[in-house]
């Protein structure tokens, strides 16, 4: 018989998944200017001072390609800009703009509202709980076994 109990990447998955539409549709219901799960997920991992795309890339676990379309996207609606990275000529640095600061601090201020009503449905010290464990290091993953 299949067990039916789910793997604890699953259920990050969905925890993910919940905030991330309860975001999204808060978002739309303040009238924002819709972003996508992944242009979403890039506004999250940008660094205040800019972000190379290949670092964004990285920490959101994409491809450049993805990436990259996902800031054009968001420097379409004005949300990001593209700025020479004084570290490397080569390199430019995408960091938020005055409607993308406005747009985070929004955001930032949902997800909060968010974690709240998740209190209010499993309990403060079951989500506090759950934040502790989640920022405790965790070190590197463990060697496969020989």
């Amino acid at each position: 018989m299949q067990s039916t109990r789910r793997n604890l990447p699953q259920l990050f998955t969905d925890a993910r998944r919940w905030f991330e539409e309860g975001l999204l549709a808060s978002l739309e219901a303040a009238g924002a200017t819709p972003v996508s799960p992944t242009q979403a997920q890039l506004f999250a991992v940008l660094d205040d001072h800019g972000t190379t795309v290949s670092e964004l890339a990285r920490r959101m676990g994409v491809t450049r390609q993805t990436a990259h379309q996902a800031v054009h996207g968001l420097v379409a609606a004005g949300f990001l800009e593209q700025v020479p990275d004084p570290a490397s000529a080569r390199q430019r640095l995408i960091r938020r703009t005055v409607e993308g600061e406005r747009a985070h601090r929004q955001a930032g201020a949902i997800l909060e509202r968010l974690e709240d009503q998740l209190a209010e449905r499993i309990s403060r010290e079951a989500v506090d709980a759950l934040r502790a464990a989640l920022e405790t290091p965790w070190g590197q993953p463990p060697p496969p076994n020989s």
